[in-house]
């Protein structure tokens, strides 16, 4: 199967430190791997609803929960491209994920059967020091071993004014191979 990359960009601001980052990565992969780039902020999603207690029934689609649903089942690896904000990734980001508990329950879609198997990669700039990063990490990898996906780990770059992430040659380094390493499947803590 061709490889299909989804980048989705969680930044409230375009070519920040974390775009340029997974720009550098993505740079490495080949001709022929298909590569497409969401920005989140151009395709805001309408905050999630919980409804699974009180009756799913049908839910109105939304054009941009449609072309992010339609968009992450077309790939076979999910790149979730975030600042560090708070310790963990961003609100468009969490929205975002937000959206799978819905995409669970959306019929016709089969959504855990169809991620399973493929891979989540994170990338994230920070301006402090990698284990403040824990949170977010631990969000993808849970994230990613729910649904029964492959988890390649996140590729973490330091900066916080635009650009500083270029000064940063050990994750640029990194990036150069990040995409080439076979992700294992996702696990959550302690479960072999």
């Amino acid at each position: 199967m061709a490889r299909r990359f989804l980048f989705l960009l969680g930044s409230s601001r375009r070519d920040g430190n974390t775009e340029l980052l997974a720009r550098r990565a993505a740079e490495q992969l080949s001709g022929d791997v298909e590569q497409r780039w969401i920005h989140l902020a151009e395709h805001p999603l309408p905050d999630f609803e919980d409804r699974r207690h009180s009756g799913d029934g049908p839910r109105p689609e939304h054009e941009n929960v449609t072309l992010l649903r339609d968009a992450t089942l077309a790939a076979t690896d999910l790149v979730i491209a975030s600042p560090l904000y708070w310790y963990s990734v961003s609100a468009q980001t969490k929205r975002y994920l937000d959206h799978w508990s819905a995409w669970l329950r959306t019929p016709g879609v089969d959504f855990r059967a169809a991620m399973a198997g493929r891979t989540l990669w994170g990338v994230t700039a920070l301006a402090t020091e990698a284990e403040v990063a824990e949170p977010l990490i631990g969000t993808l990898n849970h994230s990613a071993a729910y649904m029964g996906m492959r988890f390649g780990g996140v590729l973490l770059g330091n900066g916080s004014k635009p650009g500083d992430v270029l000064n940063d040659t050990e994750a640029l380094a990194r990036a150069k191979t990040f995409f080439a390493r076979e992700a294992p499947l996702a696990r959550f803590p302690g479960r072999g």
